[in-house]
């Protein structure tokens, strides 16, 4: 199933956070609180990593358009946000999740089963997303992701 919809604008990463605040990152024993990698996971998204990882998720995802419009109604994809974890060498994510006070006419039409199918998919968009970041983008040699040339 496709979901014909436009791709959003990526996620403007606003700020690292505590790395154990990611899905799929360990979190390190000691935090630098470097931006430096944060800050090219944004690039990265800027320059196609999120329209990439998009265009692959809504090529299988369950999302109907209807739920897509209430996303971007309220504004969700800005709540995603993504980390590189140097230990581990991986990317994690953090999906939004849809407000318990949703506005009308969502809050009489969707049921809480449809709430929860609206995050996983947005779970696994953020997956799709990461996974694109670490094989498509993200340069092994790239001294902002903790890596040297001469390794």
């Amino acid at each position: 199933m496709t979901l014909d919809v436009d791709i959003p604008d990526p996620p403007a990463l606003d700020g690292p956070q505590n790395p154990g605040a990611y899905d799929a990152v360990d979190e390190p024993e000691e935090w630098s609180g470097d931006t430096v990698p944060h800050e090219a996971l944004a690039t990265f998204l800027q320059e196609g990593a999120w329209e990439d990882g998009f265009d692959e998720w809504r090529d299988y995802t369950y999302m109907t358009a209807d739920e897509f419009r209430l996303v971007r109604e309220l504004g969700l994809i800005r709540g995603f946000d993504f980390y590189w974890n140097v230990s581990s060498a991986d990317v994690g994510y953090q999906a939004p999740t849809v407000p318990e006070d949703l506005p009308p006419p969502y809050d009489e039409t969707l049921e809480r089963g449809d709430i929860q199918g609206i995050e996983e998919e947005l779970d696994e968009l953020g997956r799709t997303v990461s996974e694109v970041l670490e094989t498509d983008y993200i340069h092994r040699s790239g001294e902002e992701f903790g890596f040297f040339s001469d390794y």
